[in-house]
């Protein structure tokens, strides 16, 4: 950018907002992928003001904006692939309302996630979406990506929670989309376009997220079983037994030696696979759910031992060590390709299965964990990408892992968005028909594209 532009930029935001330094620079070229693209300045805008100042300033001058909040996504949504300015929402960080009758709260988007939720939950009050990375990651990243979680399988998505936005357009028109009720229908659904739609469309300056009354009680299980096949087989039937279980998580062998380090105690040695089962409600319903499951897991196939993990201490150090998989894995290989894709539950054996022989079949470390009760599985590829022959080996199993989850009846991505990593294969899951109006789409809100290009369509 010339020197010029940079002074109007800090004419909106002020000298201190706004940063041109190559340490800086550097700070916010990169996200979870380990891809680098370095933007020409960051911005840290305060109010709504400011950013539709900084867009209508990018429309009359024609430079990419990038909107961002923690760098926390998995796809490269929030890199400035095509260099132009980083709108930094780091600022926007307060929760501006919770109001306890009517469950309901209003946040900035630079509001951490997991900060959000313990706010709410001093309320009594429950915010469910809990994506892993939920002590960094912010409201605004999550609801650009419709983030999910581990508790999505009983109480769903971000998508499910945002009731509406307020939102800078490019150019710098502010729109305020949605309700504060429980229903309306009134015009087109908005808010539910633009939740998911990975700042292609807007810059999200204030969201309003429904709350629930916070669970009574939970219980959490540990099932250790003997074989993959026999864990992933066993989560469909869970649910159909008709237990609900607020989360139901699957770890492979791999996962788990990743992060044995972190469990309270070492695992059987036949331990293939971990299923973490929890239930939460009223104290009755709990006592109820518990005692369904343990009748139903008793004496299936596979079952080394199942066991209901101490409150406090144990559970917390589940969890921990449930979260830290992803990054816990890079001691394998020094990069991987991290896919979240979804499959019926039904068929998460099939996928389980294939991505057992891909790995044998490429010389590939595969591991894989994730959101087995909604049929999120997360596949870790490990790879060098310096290791030229590993580099294309990797690339052919993710893939041919995506074209196996389609043929599944499932989706290349449930909870990390599309970004840059997974434009080119948009195409395997979606017609000629759907890309073309969601191209459209991207038109009528971004007619002079500006605003977080080259992302979701490869063309873009």
């Amino acid at each position: 950018m010339e020197p010029s532009l940079i002074k109007k930029i800090a004419a909106i935001v002020g000298d201190a907002h706004v940063t041109t330094s190559r340490e800086d620079l550097a700070c916010y070229s990169y996200d979870g992928t380990g891809l680098t693209y370095p933007p020409a300045a960051v911005a840290f805008p305060g109010d709504v003001a400011e950013v539709a100042a900084l867009l209508h300033l990018a429309a009359e001058f024609r430079f990419p904006v990038v909107p961002r909040g923690a760098g926390t996504g998995m796809t490269g949504g929030a890199l400035a692939v095509n260099g132009g300015l980083v709108i930094a929402m780091a600022r926007f960080n307060r929760i501006l309302e919770i109001d306890t009758e009517n469950q309901v709260a209003v946040v900035e988007p630079g509001v951490i996630t997991g900060e959000f939720q313990a706010a709410v939950r001093r309320e009594n009050l429950y915010y469910p979406p809990d994506p892993a990375s939920l002590k960094f990651c912010t409201m605004g990243g999550n609801v650009a990506e419709c983030a999910g979680g581990p508790s999505a399988v009983k109480y769903g998505v971000t998508r499910d929670y945002v009731l509406g936005l307020e939102v800078v357009l490019p150019g710098g028109a502010v729109m305020n989309t949605g309700v504060r009720t429980a229903k309306g229908v009134v015009g087109y659904d908005l808010t539910r376009l633009l939740v998911g739609s990975e700042g292609t469309l807007g810059v999200i300056t204030k969201i309003t997220v429904r709350l629930l009354s916070l669970p009574e009680a939970r219980n959490t299980f540990l099932v250790l079983v003997a074989s993959l096949q026999q864990a992933t087989s066993l989560v469909s039937r869970i649910l159909k037994s008709g237990i609900l279980p607020c989360t139901l998580e699957y770890m492979d062998r791999t996962a788990l030696k990743v992060v044995a380090p972190m469990l309270s105690e070492p695992l059987p040695d036949k331990t293939e696979a971990l299923l973490l089962v929890e239930v939460d409600g009223d104290g009755a319903g709990v006592i109820e759910q518990s005692s369904r499951l343990v009748r139903f897991l008793a004496g299936k196939p596979g079952i080394i031992e199942m066991r209901r993990a101490e409150e406090g201490a144990e559970v917390e150090a589940l969890w921990a060590a449930r979260r830290a998989i992803s990054p816990a894995s890079f001691r394998i290989k020094p990069h991987k390709m991290g896919e979240d894709v979804v499959v019926p539950r039904t068929r998460i054996p099939d996928l389980v299965d294939f991505t057992e022989t891909l790995s044998r079949e490429l010389g590939l470390d595969i591991l894989t964990f994730g959101h087995a009760g909604d049929g999120n599985i997360h596949v870790n590829i490990m790879y060098d990408r310096n290791d030229s022959a590993e580099d294309l080996r990797a690339r052919d199993a993710r893939e041919k892992i995506f074209a196996h989850v389609v043929g599944l009846g499932g989706t290349i991505s449930g909870e990390h968005g599309v970004g840059i990593t997974k434009a080119a294969f948009i195409s395997s899951e979606l017609d000629s028909v759907e890309i073309d109006i969601m191209e459209k789409i991207k038109k009528v809100f971004d007619p002079l594209g500006i605003l977080n290009p080259g992302k979701i369509f490869s063309s873009s």
